[in-house]
């Protein structure tokens, strides 16, 4: 990752009231992201608890950004993989071959993805940077016509996980079973949210911390203390930093975020179909799933768990209230807020002054703390499959596709249509390269 972007630097000086809608645009795949994490923080800065209507409809949105995300990751950007095969046309092997190849599976994808966007839009005014959560909670309750029609497409929404769950068990059983001991298969940690009971969390609760086996390392952890915990390491050859878990130094404190580490520090989900998918999940891997290829799983499993509790939120009578904000004025003059993106655990810390004018800004990102283990995943495929000193095609879409199980905020994590630019060098221990591929656009 070598672009610098500078939004830790540029937000000082604007107001913390600012910093929801400016941060959005950090990513324009989940702003939704930053714009709960960014609000969140802006509660602690005004010391308010706010209302129950705010605070589930807030979960109701990230509930609708989460299945958005992970239908836009499976379906558009790795299911060309799976179902055109990894040594397909590059020109072809993107969402435009694979509606070409499946025309209902690939449509079925697209809507699925629209459900999801069209709840923030009902939320929110607009798909993509909608500036609606804010400090002390929301800008506009849920209508009655905008339940009426997200209560209306669960249905197809159900229909659609569920089939494309059966097809990606179908593949790790079958053709894809050596993806599964080769991308990203090693011993790590994970983090993520849970609720005070253990449940699958995606909002509010604790950080935990478990173990390639399943045992709780750290439990009950406040994002107030963060630093206490996490570091954040930097090497001479990138922009993006490379978080890693303190008590156990860098890099030995490797951990891994997003759908897999939350899946894998939860007890269970707490809803019946997702319940079971999680089961089912851990079965297959006897235990706990510590393959990065199972992020696939694992993704499929959250669409699944969010449409759940969509519909669960759907039934509650606070919904439609109309009370979803509290008012105050600058409270506190630093304050750490967290929440689950699409990719993982996202942190906002802000200092502020006396007029709530922020004077500093720390974000770690999912992207960055997935950073070690992405690198650990290519080193993997590496050693899997080149041998000699020659680059085969096939091998730099199995690159491509061990980032993808990530599915990091990054030009990598997707599907040009053609060529993405790539540049892949094979070096001998002291450095000489002996083999370089180009492709996509660099030169």
């Amino acid at each position: 990752m070598v672009e610098y972007r500078g939004f830790e630097k540029f937000c000082e000086g604007r107001p913390y009231t600012e910093m929801a809608g400016i941060t959005a645009r950090i990513c324009g795949i989940c702003p939704v992201s930053h714009l709960i994490c960014s609000a969140k923080t802006g509660d602690k800065i005004l010391a308010v608890t706010i209302p129950p209507a705010a605070a589930k409809l807030r979960r109701l949105m990230n509930l609708g950004q989460l299945t958005q995300s992970h239908a836009l990751s499976f379906f558009h950007l790795s299911s060309p993989d799976f179902l055109l095969g990894w040594d397909s046309d590059p020109a072809k092997r993107n969402v435009f071959g694979l509606i070409a190849a499946d025309p209902d599976l690939a449509r079925a994808g697209i809507r699925l993805r629209q459900f999801g966007q069209r709840v923030i839009e009902i939320l929110g005014g607009r798909k993509i940077h909608a500036a609606w959560t804010v400090p002390g909670g929301v800008r506009e309750p849920l209508s009655e016509a905008g339940r009426a029609w997200i209560v209306d497409r669960l249905p197809e929404s159900f229909e659609t996980i569920r089939r494309a769950l059966d097809i990606f068990k179908g593949l790790i059983a079958g053709p894809m079973r050596e993806e599964v001991g080769i991308f990203g298969e090693f011993p790590s940690l994970f983090m993520g949210l849970v609720s005070p009971e253990g449940l699958w969390e995606h909002y509010d609760g604790h950080l935990r911390f478990s173990d390639s086996q399943g045992h709780i390392v750290a439990d009950r952890l406040r994002e107030d203390d963060y630093q206490t915990f996490l570091g954040e390491a930097v090497e001479p050859w990138s922009y993006l930093k490379f978080p890693y878990y303190k008590p156990l130094g860098y890099p030995a404190g490797i951990y891994r975020v997003g759908p897999l580490a939350r899946l894998n520090v939860c007890d269970r989900i707490g809803t019946p179909a997702a319940d079971a998918e999680l089961q089912a999940l851990r079965d297959y891997a006897g235990g706990v799933p510590t393959s990065s290829f199972f992020y696939h799983y694992a993704r499929l499993v959250e669409i699944l768990a969010c449409l759940e509790h969509i519909q669960l939120l759907l039934e509650d009578p606070d919904i439609l209230s109309p009370r979803v904000r509290a008012q105050a004025g600058v409270n506190a003059l630093e304050a750490v807020g967290v929440s689950e993106a699409p990719r993982g655990t996202l942190f906002h810390h802000y200092r502020v002054d006396d007029d709530g004018l922020v004077q500093q800004v720390n974000l770690i990102i999912a992207t960055g703390q997935n950073n070690l283990a992405m690198n650990k995943t290519i080193t993997q495929i590496a050693k899997h499959y080149i041998h000699g000193e020659e680059i085969p095609e096939g091998f730099l879409n199995r690159v491509e596709a061990g980032i993808r199980c990530y599915d990091p905020c990054l030009s990598c994590s997707t599907h040009a249509a053609g060529q993405m630019p790539l540049q892949v060098q094979l070096m001998t221990a002291q450095g000489e390269v002996v083999a370089e591929v180009y492709r996509g656009g660099v030169p």
